[in-house]
């Protein structure tokens, strides 16, 4: 697996890329460091990982268990400790589905796609990061 990161302006702008797909992602940094606002700040991407890494397993589960997924959504939430680097020790998560969903499925469906499916769960948390995952079912 490989990555590009490309600067953009005579600030902290870059944009990057990946063979596996056309699509460039914008990344900036905070005003501290001379960012814009035009693109999200590297530990928004972690937490836009977590995000989806775990959603594409859940979604496919769901799916393979018939359930009838109207619509979906995740929020994420980091907390990071104040000294350097400022990492994160705590994320909360909450899946939003929508549809007429097995209340037991979906818990199913989240425990492995979260804990056995997602790298990237796997990775914060060999480093100590406390993850944390509701659900929350809209009919």
């Amino acid at each position: 697996m490989k990555v590009e990161l490309k600067r953009v302006n005579d600030a902290v702008h870059f944009e990057a890329s990946a063979p596996s797909s056309s699509v460039k992602v914008h990344i900036d940094g905070s005003p501290e460091l001379g960012g814009e606002g035009l693109g999200v700040r590297p530990m928004e991407m972690v937490l836009m990982a977590l995000a989806s890494c775990s959603a594409l397993d859940l979604v496919s589960i769901l799916k393979k268990q018939k359930q009838d997924l109207k619509d979906f959504s995740v929020s994420v939430e980091g907390q990071r400790r104040e000294e350097l680097p400022p990492v994160f020790t705590k994320i909360d998560m909450t899946f939003t589905l929508k549809g007429d969903i097995d209340p037991a499925k979906a818990e199913r469906a989240a425990e492995l796609a979260v804990k056995k499916y997602c790298s990237v769960h796997d990775m914060l948390v060999a480093g100590g990061v406390e993850i944390n995952y509701t659900i929350d079912i809209v009919k």
